[in-house]
């Protein structure tokens, strides 16, 4: 075994979590003394206890001279846990290899430092890459303080996301549309605009095979016409914010939030997407899933408010001037200002492929 098989194991455990950690990291470690596994873990959940300190506990003394890999740079100040760093130079390790380092203005090399100052050999950069991938979300969040959206759709081969009648059950398969629950568990909140809950009635909710975190789901609804009695309202398994605008009557929200909906009313008549977006992040909200229909893709297209974009391709032809696209709006005039993108994976998913793509 060697310092790639350790890493690779501690990446494993950090990716086991996602979606369950949020506002913090996903952090694997393991340790390792004589070519042995002595402990390993991966923080569970925000508030409890660290990925090393659940490996520390179960080396136990083992952990005297032994090599602990870990995903991320240890913390190094005091939050809801004490800083691992001085846990990890308490338990008599000899050598921590980090994956990448932390860009939390509270850690960022300062953990690495501390270890080092006690005499710790401190590696840093192995996989970083995968590491930096695994909490692309929290990184993001960090260091813009606005939430990671990830625009989801689902098209037929020639880009339509219905039929010329608008009808859109089912383009895709149902292997791709269970993959579409994994990323909303691993999101915190899923947003769609009203247009689609009057369409359709979805609930939004996460049903994974082996259960999983139900995002709160959000409506961005200007004027308000979200019907009471939809699932999206009646059915309790998150919770459910609207945002609207400006102009709609304090009176109006009365049975919303009676119901538990959280409104979000703007300052200006319409939604404007950046705004909602800081809104939303000032509430603890650190990555949307955007599930909305053409129009709303469209908003976020024109704002240029996205991290990532994936994409269900059928191998189905639907053709047809009228049938929609996966992105409305005016559109852009000119080539040279279309957004750029870089294809990062493709994957077959049942009889459908999703691509996953970012923006340059």
């Amino acid at each position: 075994m060697n310092d790639q098989y350790y890493m690779k194991l501690a990446l494993d455990l950090a990716k086991s979590t996602l979606g369950q950690t949020t506002p913090n990291p996903v952090v694997g470690a393991v340790i390792v003394k004589n070519n042995q596994v002595v402990g390993m873990g991966a923080h569970l959940k925000a508030g409890e206890s660290h990925a090393e300190v659940h490996a520390l506990q179960m080396a136990k003394e083992n952990a005297i001279g032994a090599t602990m890999y870990v995903t991320l740079e240890p913390c190094s100040h005091f939050g809801r846990t004490p800083p691992c760093s001085d846990l990890v130079i308490k338990s008599g390790i000899k050598r921590v290899v980090v994956a990448t380092t932390d860009p939390n203005p509270k850690v960022a090399g300062m953990g690495i430092d501390r270890m080092r100052a006690a005499g710790l050999i401190v590696e840093v950069g192995l996989f970083k890459d995968e590491a930096d991938q695994l909490n692309q979300i929290f990184f993001h969040f960090i260091q813009t303080g606005l939430p990671f959206v990830t625009l989801k759709s689902a098209t037929s081969l020639d880009g339509k996301i219905a039929t010329r009648e608008g009808k859109s059950k089912w383009i895709t398969g149902k292997d791709a549309r269970d993959d579409v629950h994994y990323f909303r568990h691993t999101h915190d909140a899923i947003l769609v605009g009203v247009n689609t809950v009057l369409k359709d009635n979805p609930s939004l909710t996460t049903r994974q095979t082996g259960g999983g975190k139900s995002p709160v789901r959000i409506i961005l609804d200007t004027n308000l016409r979200t019907p009471l009695d939809s699932k999206i309202i009646e059915e309790l398994q998150a919770e459910t914010w609207i945002v609207t605008g400006s102009n709609v009557d304090e009176k109006r929200l009365v049975p919303y939030k009676t119901k538990g909906v959280h409104i979000l009313k703007m300052v200006t008549p319409s939604i404007e997407i950046k705004s909602m977006l800081k809104r939303i992040a000032e509430m603890g909200i650190s990555s949307i899933f955007v599930e909305g229909g053409a129009e709303i893709h469209g908003s976020f297209l024109k704002e240029r408010a996205f991290q990532q974009v994936i994409t269900y391709i059928a191998p189905k032809l639907i053709g047809g001037r009228l049938a929609p696209t996966s992105f409305g709006g005016e559109g852009i005039a000119e080539i040279d200002d279309a957004i750029q993108l870089e294809i990062k994976e493709i994957k077959v998913i049942g009889k459908d492929i999703r691509l996953t793509a970012i923006p340059l």
